[in-house]
């Protein structure tokens, strides 16, 4: 198992720093005009590793803040970034751009047989799957609609094909502090050689000491923590130190 990694989030929206309930693209926060500023915040907190999401992309299905996520890509932290990549063009596109890892959802879920010929081209640590749901089926669109597939199938299947990183969302705790489902991501996979990176509810510390907890007899690796920072629940400095 590699190092427990806490990516703080900057979800982006109209080239602003935004955060949303449950998904809600009408229930949306700007927290900063500049999220590149906002990176270089957590990097000098120390963050290893930031996470990122075009929320516009998600939700148009193309890249729209990618130029913002690329000149963050230049800060001394790792990239991961997620939303509106569809394609093999999209995944290259960052990769060759300095940005660490490139997530995939939607794609995934519709059409996972080429999501894994990508998983083969491009490397098991550059592809993460992104897997959003809600009461347990994957949603997709910028979690504007949710398939008939059950998320633990979707996750089996990539597991399968040689998939190591995991994002598990659970859409009904994101956005809300209300603690995250630690047991739904605990469940996520089976396969020793896969890493879940919990996201969605986290709210104060003891949160991350739970998650952190958890990870020590199962796939947990590490976590994603947005709204909790920007409305001052916790620091990341603090969380770090856990």
């Amino acid at each position: 198992m590699s190092e427990f990694q806490i990516y703080p989030a900057i979800d982006l929206r109209g080239g602003k720093c935004v955060r949303l309930f449950q998904g809600d693209y009408g229930q949306e926060t700007v927290y900063a005009d500049s999220p590149v500023e906002m990176a270089q915040s957590f990097v000098e907190a120390g963050a290893k590793w930031i996470h990122m999401v075009d929320l516009d992309g998600a939700k148009d299905g193309s890249r729209i803040n990618d130029q913002v996520v690329i000149e963050a890509a230049k800060l001394d932290a790792n990239i991961q970034v997620g939303g509106g990549i569809r394609s093999r063009e999209d995944i290259n596109h960052y990769l060759s751009n300095g940005v660490a890892r490139v997530i995939i959802g939607s794609l995934a879920v519709r059409e996972p047989e080429l999501v894994a010929s990508f998983i083969e081209e491009f490397g098991a640590e550059r592809i993460v799957i992104g897997i959003d749901a809600k009461d347990g089926m994957a949603a997709t669109e910028g979690w504007i609609e949710t398939s008939h597939k059950p998320a633990s199938e979707v996750a089996a299947y990539f597991a399968s094909k040689g998939a190591k990183h995991f994002i598990y969302t659970d859409i009904s705790t994101d956005g809300t502090l209300a603690g995250p489902n630690i047991d739904a991501n605990r469940k996520l996979v089976a396969d020793d050689a896969s890493q879940v990176i919990v996201s969605g509810g986290i709210g104060t510390l003891d949160d991350v000491k739970k998650v952190k907890q958890a990870a020590g007899d199962s796939p947990i690796a590490g976590l994603i923590i947005g709204k909790a920072l920007y409305e001052n629940r916790l620091t990341l400095e603090e969380a770090l130190s856990c």
